[in-house]
């Protein structure tokens, strides 16, 4: 768990949304009035969770069997994307980006539309697949994954550079050729077809529709692997900022950096990361109209970005036009301000003050590896994480972001969803984490020291390694052993808190710069291969994960 209380930080909280997902890699809202929010897990399945907080037993759509996902931590292949159509209320079409392989087991992304079942609005149809577009990929990580719609109507996808490290593919690799569609956004109108065949149609005003030798899918280039980006729906008053595309791209070894993507844009890959030069002979030769990050971190900082949103919703106003966003390997959570000059202010986000967060329903921890950022149909936003980044680990939970410092005043954000009909059994649901009044009304565990009428002279404390690992521990709910020095061990109540990982034991990013392991010869359930995968006293944390980030983030995908 992640505990911060930083001083000169933006103060929020949290509240526990859902819990026991197997790495939930998106959070969507069918934009229908309804408020349902989908939420889909890296192994190929979405789930539906109403407006009363409860899930429903089945889930809207499981491609388990076609998705190509493991459980092997940092693997970043699986369900990645999944975007409703703009005119979902009336036409039912959804679309989804994932992993798989075909038959002649060559490794592939792709994206296909769905429609929603006619008897049950709840329920997808997996027969209604119609395949838009197939890319092979060349490695294991860097797959993409970001599917959404522009405030234009059209489609944007966007893909990674192809994987391994440094996009070592063609003379200056895949982000920089504007022939190939990896490493790219790519803009796509999927209401119509196009002359040639293809199951959509090339938007006239894309960039490079002109070009001979580039692809005029092309809306911009130079991308390493975007984890995660969003379309600003503008201030709720003036508008400002609407339609505008966030994307946070992960970085290769020194920088991560977030971007707003504009038509045409070259976003420097591999010539430049972040701000500074990464291959020198492409970037002293790059163009000097090469767009630049708004925001670049250091390694120093966090190895892994996960791309946000920019706050637009009701109930907590002074966020208004803040990007929020996080780092995936470390939990911190960061925003972004623009001043009037068009420059971005970072400042870091605190969560769990005690004083802050003692309300009702609010917590002061989260899961450290925050693997994406979600909005609901009313604005407010969210971000997924989990203890244990494995595709299998059922360890995943979705929180709501809260400002205690000034919310909306009661009334102000009511809204009345649309109700929908449900075939399937409503799972009420059952917070785990415990919350900040919780834990400040525990009795205390901890017997008061015998007070002793001799006076004594301090005596010095020599701390084994054992002691010191039972000094972090935190007064809570599970069983452990204290020593105490000339009497037996006794069980006590208490949590124990996670130490940080150290360096070698960091998990890699979700592959952006790692092949991925190869695949088992035989599926597990994921109950089973759960167990075996998690970490005994750290060990596989270091064997698994500290070998795998040169190249990224868990890939990025991670």
């Amino acid at each position: 768990l992640v505990v911060e209380g930083h001083k000169g930080c933006l103060q929020l909280c949290l509240t526990e949304v859902a819990n026991g997902l197997r790495n939930p890699v998106l959070m969507v809202h069918a934009n229908d009035h309804t408020h349902r929010m989908f939420v889909a897990e890296q192994v190929g399945v979405i789930w539906v969770y109403l407006p009363d907080g409860s899930r429903l037993e089945e889930p809207f759509l499981d491609i388990k069997s076609i998705v190509l996902a493991t459980p092997w931590i940092g693997d970043e292949r699986g369900l990645l994307g999944m975007a409703f159509h703009p005119k979902y209320k009336y036409n039912g079409k959804f679309y989804i980006y994932y992993s798989y392989m075909d038959k002649n087991r060559v490794e592939k992304i792709r994206i296909s539309e769905l429609k929603v079942l006619a008897s049950d609005v709840n329920k997808a149809d997996p027969r209604s697949e119609r395949n838009l577009l197939e890319l092979e990929e060349p490695a294991a990580n860097h797959n993409g994954g970001q599917l959404l719609f522009g405030v234009d109507g059209y489609m944007y996808l966007f893909t990674g550079d192809g994987g391994k490290a440094g996009d070592p593919f063609g003379k200056f690799g895949n982000a920089q050729n504007k022939s190939t569609l990896l490493g790219k956004v790519l803009r796509i109108d999927v209401d119509g077809k196009s002359p040639d065949g293809k199951p959509y149609r090339i938007p006239p005003d894309n960039p490079f529709v002109s070009d001979p030798k580039a692809r005029p899918e092309v809306y911009a280039y130079g991308v390493r692997n975007m984890w995660r980006c969003a379309v600003d729906r503008g201030d709720p008053v003036t508008k400002k900022g609407r339609g505008r595309i966030f994307c946070g791209d992960v970085g290769q070894n020194r920088f991560e950096e977030i971007d707003i993507v504009v038509k045409g844009g070259n976003y420097g890959w591999r010539a430049k990361e972040g701000f500074e030069c990464y291959d020198t002979k492409l970037c002293h030769n790059s163009s000097l109209d090469d767009i630049l990050p708004i925001f670049a971190y250091g390694h120093s900082v966090g190895k892994s970005v996960t791309g946000g949103y920019v706050y637009r919703g009701c109930e907590s106003p002074n966020l208004n036009g803040l990007y929020i966003f996080g780092d995936f390997m470390n939990g911190r959570l960061m925003a972004l301000q623009e001043d009037k000059t068009n420059k971005w202010k970072k400042q870091d986000i605190c969560i769990g003050s005690t004083r802050a967060c003692a309300f009702p329903g609010m917590i002061g921890s989260y899961s450290k590896f925050i693997i994406s950022f979600a909005e609901d149909e009313a604005g407010e936003l969210y971000f997924m994480s989990t203890s244990y980044p494995s595709a299998y680990a059922p360890h995943g939970s979705l929180y709501k972001f809260i400002d205690p410092a000034r919310r909306a005043p009661p009334g102000k954000c009511k809204y009345k969803p649309v109700p929908v009909k449900t075939k399937s059994k409503r799972i009420p649901f059952v917070p785990r984490a415990k919350t900040v009044l919780e834990l400040l009304n525990e009795p205390s565990t901890t017997k008061p020291p015998k007070k002793s009428s001799t006076p004594t002279a301090a005596i010095p404390t020599v701390f084994s390694k054992k002691a010191k690992k039972t000094s972090v521990t935190k007064t809570k709910a599970s069983t452990v052993k204290t020593a105490s020095s000339g009497k037996k061990r006794q069980k006590i109540k208490a949590e124990v808190k996670p130490h940080k990982l150290k360096q070698e034991e960091k998990v890699a990013p979700i592959s952006r710069t790692t092949s991925a392991p190869p695949l088992p010869k035989k599926k597990s359930s994921h109950l089973t291969t759960t167990k075996k995968l998690l970490p005994k006293k750290g060990a596989l944390a270091k064997e698994k994960l500290g070998k795998r980030r040169k190249g990224g983030r868990l890939s990025s995908s991670f």
